[in-house]
């Protein structure tokens, strides 16, 4: 009997794979999980049922997405504080050809507006906005009309247009730039240049999970996101040991404390902060190494 080449399907289709599960699910653990079981169950096939092993596999893993992401809303509705994905760490430095996306479709902005979607709406979006899937290839991976699923993308994307446009990001070099300079502020406690560093609505989310102490709702404002982190830089209890890191495509931190680990992600808008994302739930920390120590 002819075995499948499961190890060159692996090494060859598993980026891909991993992209389009992460995009979906907003978590890195639960993406590598449904891989390793998609390639589990596949092993267990009869070769002579897959005559086109990438587009099987990118089908049977957006389904396997779709599915969990409908186990997964429950879970969300009685999720403690604020639900934010798990930040995932990206290359130092930028590769030239891929400046211009600047991975927008894998910053937190744009994970949070799929949240809008249901499952099934948002792998359709995904898979023609983040991949370029054409209609048919996205109908035979949903089993839906090329039709429908045409729809359904131009619906999507009057409706995602008009909920926010993010404003275009700076460079990963500006953007660390940028990220020092907050960090010298709120080391020194000078309010006022922290302040300048924000724009007038900034806004901070935190997530907890219920695991650790987190704002349970959006900070929103320059002046009360400062006193926030001001006040909390001045007890010693964050940004001792911050690593410079880079989370999904653009500038963070990794805070290393004894208690607690936290990411910290920016969105910027022009020179100054927009958002900012404070992941310190450990349950989407444990797939981050831990940084080296001084």
């Amino acid at each position: 009997m002819t075995q499948l080449p499961l190890e060159d399907w692996y090494t060859e289709y598993k980026p891909l794979l991993f992209s389009i599960a992460y995009r979906m699910l907003g978590s890195v653990s639960e993406a590598e999980d449904i891989i390793h079981d998609l390639f589990l169950a596949v092993s267990r096939m009869d070769p002579g049922t897959i005559q086109n092993a990438k587009a099987y596999l990118c089908k049977s893993v957006t389904r396997r997405c779709i599915d969990q992401l409908k186990s997964a809303r429950a879970r969300k509705e009685v999720y403690v504080g604020q639900w934010l994905p798990e930040p995932l760490q990206t290359p130092e430095k930028e590769d030239p050809l891929q400046q211009a996306a600047r991975n927008d479709d894998i910053s937190f902005a744009f994970l949070l507006l799929l949240e809008q979607l249901n499952p099934v709406e948002r792998a359709i979006f995904l898979l023609r906005e983040a991949f370029d899937y054409d209609y048919k290839e996205i109908a035979d991976m949903l089993d839906k009309s090329e039709a429908a699923c045409r729809k359904t993308y131009s619906r999507l994307k009057q409706k995602l247009n008009a909920a926010e446009a993010l404003p275009p990001q700076p460079s990963l070099s500006e953007s660390q730039s940028l990220v020092r300079s907050f960090l010298r502020a709120v080391s020194t406690g000078d309010v006022l240049q922290f302040i300048h560093l924000l724009t007038e609505e900034a806004v901070l989310h935190s997530d907890g999970g219920g695991k650790v102490r987190a704002a349970l709702r959006p900070i929103l404002g320059a002046d009360r996101i400062a006193a926030f982190l001001v006040g909390i830089a001045s007890k010693g209890t964050v940004l001792t040991r911050s690593v410079p890191v880079s989370f999904n495509g653009g500038a963070g931190l990794l805070v290393d404390g004894s208690r607690s680990r936290i990411a910290l992600l920016f969105e910027f808008e022009g020179t100054r902060i927009r958002a900012m994302y404070f992941v310190n739930n450990p349950d989407k920390l444990r797939h981050l190494p831990k940084p080296p120590k001084h």
